[in-house]
């Protein structure tokens, strides 16, 4: 994706992760979580591309003499999404190089609007999985077309309830799963009365209406709501607010720098916070999420881990970008379980946390819970 200013990538790796179909432009402060219905800001250069990232353009002679059995469908020449999808694309050849199968493999690449054609083009390869798309927009467009789709790994999902295409199924970096995550940890640790700091944005009204829906499902109390505002008078009103709350933990949708602002007024309360506090910040910043709980992609809370062993770590320079490459590596593992027919059960201890697929068509996805410890992310004791 050409050049996007590097404090809105964390807004735009979740574009793709809640199902919404462009990023938004985000407010004053870095590491924002807001995500407005309009194309994303534009991006830093990306790295140069290796030969084996080379994507098959939808035109008929080069595709038919290129045969794979998974093709992955990016829109790699979108001025909006090339960035995104291109650390999509390298988590995948990635994982498929490792395996040995980079072989197998094709990449096609399209423009905005041009996903039907694409997926014409991998059919032609003979591929027995399709991976994508990855924007929202475009898997409506195959929902609305008549013809029938292969067996096909989407790496978004519909918002409003609409079922998949028929032999779809989906895979994404979903912020409401991390919502419901927190909401059972908290029930876990017998909390009772939580108080819910955030903001307006669209994004965080998601993970604020995941989480209240599966806290109170699960038991919970409504939790007291405080709305964050960057006016000094208003942040007073909160600080008081909250020295006053009965609350037993605090959860912040809140981003980064200010996420770290709030954390500072309710200091007594064990804080849990989004993966958007997962990113470069200054140093008391830090200081002030200490402790503070939240939900990542295992790429980035055990980089050590074995199962990463082998593959290589990019250097993207965001951590937005990161959880990209680990949906890339993800995708063409499922992709991979996929080529011989879809099981009826599929556990995999995956690059963006444990996933499972049962009667849904929609995998099930289960980060880490990480913590911050003397500025560095590390897994949350008890975690999962």
């Amino acid at each position: 994706m050409p050049r996007v200013a590097a404090r809105s990538l964390a807004a735009l790796a979740l574009a793709f992760a809640c199902g919404s179909s462009a990023a938004q432009a985000p407010p004053a402060a870095p590491g924002v979580l807001s995500q407005p219905e309009a194309r994303p800001a534009a991006q830093p250069e990306a790295p140069a591309k290796p030969a084996a990232a080379e994507a098959a353009k939808p035109d008929g002679d080069t595709v038919a003499q290129r045969a794979a059995d998974i093709a992955l469908v990016l829109p790699l020449a979108s001025p909006d999404y090339a960035r995104a999808a291109e650390a999509v694309r390298d988590g995948f050849l990635a994982a498929a190089r490792a395996a040995g199968l980079e072989q197998r493999t094709r990449v096609v690449g399209h423009e905005d609007g041009g996903v039907r054609g694409a997926f014409d083009a991998a059919e032609k390869l003979g591929a027995r999985v399709v991976v994508g798309p990855l924007v929202r927009d475009d898997l409506r467009a195959l929902a609305a077309s008549d013809r029938p789709l292969p067996l096909t790994l989407a790496l978004n999902q519909f918002d409003d309830g609409t079922p998949l295409p028929p032999s779809t199924y989906a895979l994404t970096l979903s912020i409401e799963a991390d919502a419901r995550l927190i909401a059972q940890r908290l029930r876990d640790e017998q909390v009772v009365a939580v108080a819910l700091i955030g903001g307006s944005s669209p994004l965080e009204k998601r993970f604020a209406t995941a989480f209240t829906d599966a806290w109170l499902a699960s038991g919970g109390g409504p939790p007291e709501v405080y709305v964050f505002e960057g006016a000094s008078e208003a942040l007073g009103a909160l600080r008081r607010d909250l020295a006053r709350s009965n609350a037993q933990a605090a959860v912040v949708t809140l981003p980064g720098a200010q996420a770290a602002l709030a954390r500072t007024f309710a200091p007594r309360l064990p804080a849990f916070a989004t993966s958007l506090v997962n990113e470069p910040m200054e140093r008391a910043a830090l200081a002030d999420l200490e402790g503070v709980v939240f939900v990542d992609v295992p790429w980035l809370v055990r980089p050590a881990a074995p199962e990463f062993a082998g593959v290589p770590r990019p250097e993207f320079g965001a951590n937005a970008l990161q959880r990209l490459f680990a949906l890339g590596l993800d995708a063409f593992a499922v992709a991979h379980a996929f080529e011989k027919g879809v099981p009826e059960r599929l556990a995999l201890p995956g690059a963006t946390g444990r996933l499972t697929l049962g009667d849904s068509r929609v995998i099930a996805r289960s980060g880490d819970f990480a913590t911050m410890r003397r500025g560095q992310v590390v897994p949350a004791d008890g975690s999962r």
